[in-house]
């Protein structure tokens, strides 16, 4: 049995993550998928994500995207 690496946990977490914020940013605007993409992927939260070492991604896709309406 294969043991995942904290990497592997770390971006299937963040992946998880960054479609839930897309999810919510269409149901609360209305936009189309390309517009809620390119809100998410554009937004200050990403570079966050992204870090390994601040570990956002383990914290609540709604708490994730409160933070991302902040900036």
């Amino acid at each position: 049995m294969n043991k995942l690496t904290h990497s592997q946990i770390a971006t299937y977490l963040t992946n998880y993550v960054l479609s839930e914020l897309v999810r919510y940013k269409m149901e609360d605007s209305g936009c189309s998928i390309e517009q809620a993409m390119q809100y998410v992927y554009n937004s200050p939260i990403m570079l966050a994500l992204q870090d390994e070492e601040a570990e956002l991604y383990v914290q609540s896709p709604a708490y994730v995207y409160e933070l991302m309406q902040m900036y």
